[in-house]
């Protein structure tokens, strides 16, 4: 065994070579805007060494996605991206080697490998190969009391009658349906490539005045103006849109009834575009170069979030705090933090985890949400600290629904079982069987195995294909969101103010502080 001195950072793996040890490193980043779809792997790895006859440690190779070495300890073969490199293990490349594919470089020039596909000799060997990947690591190992085996006879002999790569993908969601479990999905997959013809967006509302002939601007996104991707592309510098300008034409043709911003804004997503603005005060129009957005969804988003956050901030006055959790991923962390901390130390708290998404992290929002504040910690410059730490001050109320799935299901049923507070809502998806994906089939497409079932101590395993009810059910009508109403906020903010007068929050009442001096009249 050799001890060796390496950096600190995140080593993904170590093997030894005929004179030392070589390690890959990658840098410590967060996940937002990271995703489990199969893909080109990214190459932010860096190859490391380290001799044991010198004990000296250097860098090797960057923009490494993984490597691998030989029994023999002498040739090292390493992935970057889409790329595959052939050199000698420990060594440094010399620079001048180049990237062009050669004995030199070392780099293996992939083009010359032609595969010979049979799609139907493919699509058989994938379809056994989903129906063995759930044989071998669905959670329970007698399949829930389905004969697995016969499932295989009943549809296998079926794979010889499709005729495209969908149809494939349709079979295996039949299939892996008689398990009668979440989370068995199928995504991906070596599909011949269509035409694309991305939908561009403005981020705004608009409506159509037939006596003037002109589409006229009703809303702006406002978003995060400080992110391009999630605000409306007319609130960038310079632009000056204003809620009532018409918007005259895009890229140079005129808007009219048939031919309205949708219609001229197919196949602009990511590109600029030139949008005429008629301003509203009638001044003369003037053209703008916008980059239209590919999804307006981040920018609405954030709008609905706030707009729910003031209505509440307003019916309470700042009583009652309000925060949405749109997943229990990265984003919905993300998101809880953000909020949390302007929103934990109000008298009330409502949490909306409507149509979340599911994930991981609900015990981590809990375990803070769960949190007594028992005490205070003074200090002369600033306010008193709740102890525990982000204690949340007053009451919680949650808000849930029919949208809330998977680990938004467990938090919805958690967040009733610690008896945090009433559950607002409709009750939830109900699919709280976890997956861990990591193999793909030949090509490149992922089949789910649901892998880790929830049993709680209440009711079993009786969340999965039911979900959790609430304790106060409210329904969300269409023509309530027609009418601009949230009957399910409102009720959870009479809660919330019920709840308050009920226990009003705890409020710092410490008396005099300490006197440590001597007595006034000493005797």
């Amino acid at each position: 065994i050799v001890a060796f001195p390496v950096p600190e950072g995140r080593y993904e793996r170590v093997l030894g070579t005929h004179e030392g040890a070589i390690f890959l490193s990658m840098p410590v980043e967060g996940t937002l805007g990271s995703t489990w779809v199969p893909g080109t792997p990214e190459a932010k790895g860096t190859i490391e060494g380290y001799h044991f006859d010198t004990y000296k440690h250097e860098t090797l190779i960057e923009g490494v996605t993984d490597f691998d070495v030989t029994p023999d300890g002498k040739t090292l073969l390493y992935r970057a991206g889409d790329r595959l490199r052939v050199l000698k293990a420990g060594e440094k490349p010399s620079s001048e080697s180049g990237t062009q594919p050669g004995r030199e470089s070392g780099w293996v020039d992939l083009e010359r490998v032609k595969v010979s596909v049979q799609p139907e000799a493919e699509w058989r060997q994938m379809f056994a190969e989903a129906w063995r990947l759930q044989r071998e690591q669905f959670w329970v190992p007698d399949m829930g009391g389905v004969n697995w085996q016969a499932i295989y006879q009943r549809y296998a002999p079926l794979v010889a009658r499709i005729g495209s790569r969908g149809e494939l993908s349709d079979l295996m969601w039949e299939m892996q349906g008689e398990l009668g479990s979440s989370h068995a999905y199928e995504i991906g997959g070596e599909y011949r490539q269509h035409p694309d013809y991305s939908q561009g967006h403005l981020g705004i509302d608009w409506r159509f005045d037939a006596q003037r002939g002109q589409v006229v601007i009703t809303r702006i996104v406002e978003g995060d103006p400080w992110d391009a991707e999630a605000t409306s592309p007319l609130r960038i510098p310079g632009v000056n849109a204003q809620v009532g300008d018409a918007i005259l034409a895009i890229n140079g043709q005129p808007v009219t009834a048939e031919a309205l911003p949708d219609h001229l804004l197919v196949n602009q997503a990511g590109r600029e575009v030139q949008v005429l603005l008629q301003p509203a005060d009638g001044s003369a129009p003037r053209s703008v170069t916008v980059r239209a957005a590919g999804d307006g969804h981040a920018g609405r988003y954030r709008d609905w979030v706030e707009a729910n956050r003031r209505a509440v901030h307003e019916a309470t006055g700042g009583r009652v705090g309000y925060m949405h959790v749109p997943d229990m991923q990265y984003i919905g962390f993300s998101e809880f933090h953000r909020y949390f901390l302007t929103e934990y130390d109000r008298d009330g708290l409502i949490v909306d985890i409507r149509f979340n998404g599911g994930g991981m992290v609900s015990g981590l929002l809990l375990e803070k949400l769960s949190r007594r504040r028992i005490g205070y910690d003074f200090q002369r410059w600033g306010p008193p600290e709740p102890y525990m730490a982000q204690s949340p001050r007053g009451p919680l109320v949650a808000l849930t629904d029919e949208n809330a799935g998977s680990d938004g299901d467990i938090f919805s049923h958690a967040f009733k079982m610690l008896g945090l507070g009433p559950l607002v809502g409709k009750r939830t998806w109900g699919g709280v069987i976890g997956i861990e994906p990591y193999i793909t089939l030949a090509d490149g497409s992922v089949t789910t195995q649901p892998e880790f079932s929830f049993w709680f101590s209440d009711v079993g395993w009786g969340v999965e294909n039911y979900g959790t009810d609430p304790t106060i059910e409210v329904e969300y009508l269409p023509q309530d969101y027609m009418a601009g109403k949230d009957p399910q906020l409102e009720r959870a903010i009479t809660e919330a103010l019920r709840l308050i007068a009920e226990r009003p929050a705890p409020t710092p009442t410490p008396g005099p502080r300490p006197n440590r001096g001597f007595p006034a009249n000493p005797q």
